[in-house]
């Protein structure tokens, strides 16, 4: 069986960070994990190909190669993703589909031709699959009605992947998330007792990465990399010494609870295996708001303190944040800009809320009649509300704009990232000295010229780098790449504000048009 693996585009988000990889003639932040993961699955008897459409197209020859189509998409990626599904199927092939778009919504691929829809997880259904495909059969779904034991996945297939086109590689190490949180789909699809791997298995794929050449960083993709605490912890002794032993390779950041601030054990042991920075889900400053969508755990204590703590500790925090939950009172993107200046988070990501398809949020709106009878479209940052929310749209959609634009205004962003590396504290590992390549010499000298000499931030820039190399040197390299991200978030936030008010005046036009009475006859 010859079996091609497509992975679509993503269209641009916050996290494309084009322009960035662009200095470093990279193409993708990060590889398709669960593909290359489904290919360690299957019989490896099977032949494999992979075509991540977000470096390149996929070529007639692989058309013609394969036996089976087989592709995995979360929602962001849901138009390519029918599109790539319409293609196959103009060339008469099988196509098999999974991840967490098929899964949460089934009827939307298999209404474009998808012949197996592969679902839930694949660890369980895969095996059903190759057994229908053995037995001949030519259509089918798969479902499962428990949780895999993970610790009996394989490696994934890494060296399916184009790696130089990648910054960043993933590992997975658990699955699932002890909360709770209204609007999140991941305790829909992998529910809330976290289940993790073996160290022992974490370090074999690691071993892989290694021995494949890959010394870059590396992105710890579970949603709550801090779940299970006790078996986090074990899996961090025995990483901080496989880092000592091969020189630290890989630097390593990952998703968390904010919890992780009550844990200083925790927090040290990332930062001794070479962890720089964590993404912390604070939705917002708004404890009504927290207590509403049940995000409890950001409620236990101060928030500003907690990421201080996080911070002090040795890692660098990005925050997501959301405007739009119920009962939400008027200023919350302001509320959100001063939070942000208030703790110095660098980096963060910031959306309208949207009801994702069987989230409790979800039920919870069609039940009331909320939900926009047009669903369609990606649900990203450039996208308005899914649903009714209960103040004015356009009061929302203004002040997320706002805010947007406030919080990338590149020298408020030079200045948060100064005060947050003033405090940052310093690296725990410190691997030999290498010479830089000339394409990270290139990016420098970029990064330079525009924000250091031709742009108005110029002496914002020099200021901050040498204040950074007076009083915490140990970072400097650090807070170099966080000038670069400069460079995606100026065109982004351009983005942002286009799509959201074209969106918008589309929205009130359609409010404003009366709708035609019927005639009766």
């Amino acid at each position: 069986m010859r079996v091609l693996l497509i992975y679509p585009v993503f269209p641009p988000t916050f996290w494309s960070y084009e322009k960035i990889l662009e200095l470093v003639n990279r193409k993708v932040l990060l590889p398709p994990l669960g593909l290359i993961t489904v290919a360690a699955i299957l019989p490896q008897a099977w032949e494999f190909k992979l075509v991540d459409r977000n470096i390149r197209a996929v070529t007639e020859a692989e058309w013609e190669w394969a036996d089976l189509v087989l592709m995995s998409a979360m929602i962001v990626q849901k138009d390519d993703l029918l599109d790539q599904i319409k293609e196959a199927k103009k060339r008469d092939k099988l196509v098999a589909v999974g991840g967490p778009y098929p899964t949460s919504v089934p009827e939307e691929v298999q209404d474009v031709g998808a012949d197996f829809l592969i679902l839930d997880e694949g660890e369980l259904t895969l095996p059903m699959f190759v057994e229908a495909v053995n037995n001949g059969a030519t259509s089918g779904t798969f479902r499962a009605t428990e949780k895999p034991d993970v610790t009996t996945t394989p490696v994934p297939r890494y060296d399916l992947l184009e790696l130089d086109q990648y910054d960043s590689m993933s590992v997975q190490f658990s699955r699932g998330c002890p909360f709770q949180c209204e609007f999140c789909d991941i305790i829909v699809l992998y529910g809330r007792k976290p289940r993790t791997k073996t160290p022992e298995q974490l370090l074999k794929e690691l071993d892989c990465l290694y021995e494949l050449g890959w010394r870059r960083s590396i992105f710890m993709v579970d949603d709550n990399f801090i779940g299970n605490k006790r078996n986090v912890k074990l899996l961090l002794k025995a990483l901080k010494e496989w880092q000592r032993e091969h020189q630290y390779p890989f630097r390593f950041n990952t998703e968390a609870s904010v919890d992780l601030a009550d844990d200083l054990e925790l927090m040290d042991l990332m930062v001794e295996c070479f962890f720089d920075a964590v993404f912390l889900g604070i939705e917002t400053p708004d404890e009504e708001s927290l207590q509403l969508t049940k995000k409890f755990q950001n409620t236990r204590s101060s928030l500003a303190e907690s990421i201080d703590k996080i911070i002090q500790a040795g890692l660098r925090p990005m925050a997501g944040f959301i405007i739009g939950f119920d009962g939400e009172k008027k200023g919350a993107g302001d509320r959100i800009i001063k939070f942000a200046e208030l703790t110095a988070i660098p980096t963060t990501t910031f959306a309208m809320l949207q009801a994702l398809p069987n989230t409790a949020l979800w039920h919870r709106l069609e039940a009331e009649g909320r939900l926009r009878a047009k669903k369609d479209g990606n649900i990203n940052q450039t996208t308005l509300m899914n649903f009714i929310p209960t103040r004015p749209l356009e009061d929302i959609a203004n002040e997320y704009v706002h805010a947007f634009w406030q919080l990338y205004d590149p020298h408020l962003y030079l200045d948060r990232i100064y005060r947050c590396f003033l405090k940052l504290g310093a690296p725990k590992c410190h691997p030999p000295a290498k010479l830089p390549s000339l394409v990270d010499l290139k990016a420098l000298a970029i990064v330079i010229w525009r924000q250091g000499i031709k742009r108005d931030t110029r002496w914002r820039f020099w200021h901050h780098l040498f204040g950074i190399l007076r009083h915490n040197p140990a970072v400097f390299e650090h807070y170099l790449t966080l000038c670069a991200h400069n460079e995606h978030f100026l065109e982004y936030r351009q983005i942002v504000k286009d799509s959201i008010e074209t969106q918008l005046a589309e929205f009130l036009e359609q409010e404003e048009t009366p709708t035609p009475t019927p005639v009766t006859v």
